[in-house]
């Protein structure tokens, strides 16, 4: 994949989160940090106080449970939901190339949560994690995709 000079690239997971620019050319991209956030990530038990709720049947004897939502999950959505909104704050102005780097389940979040105007300018999505990899890394790795 070639990485035009401008070309925007969010990178994400459910927790961290980079806004790059290419400030170099095709031939050697050199990626610059426009934004970079990251989050702990902290397990269901640490997130929910409490055990699920139980409501008693209006007719007849017994009760129900209320299941209980994935905290975790809302969390990282949320998280996401940020991660669009960087992107779009960052790409606002300009008519960059986007391309949109994240594991396959925060894709599908991020998917629905960017706006038509800037689905537009996607170039490529790509359901890779590289979050955690350096960024001149990050570049090679796309220029071999």
């Amino acid at each position: 994949m070639q990485l035009k000079h401008g070309t925007t690239l969010l990178v994400a997971d459910g927790s961290q989160m980079l806004v790059l620019r290419n400030t170099g050319d095709t031939v050697s991209p050199e990626l610059s940090v426009i934004q970079h956030r990251a989050v702990d990530s902290l397990a269901n038990r640490e997130i929910l106080s409490d055990a699920p709720g139980v409501s008693f049947s209006s007719m007849g004897h017994g009760h129900d449970t209320h299941g209980q939502n994935d905290a975790h999950q809302q969390m990282e959505d949320r998280f996401i939901a940020e991660a669009v909104g960087a992107l779009a704050q960052t790409a606002a102005g300009t008519d960059d190339d986007l391309i949109i780097v994240a594991p396959p389940t925060a894709l599908g979040v991020l998917r629905s949560q960017i706006g038509p105007a800037l689905q537009k300018r996607v170039i490529a999505e790509i359901a890779k994690d590289l979050t955690n990899h350096p960024v001149d890394e990050i570049a090679r790795l796309l220029m071999d995709y």
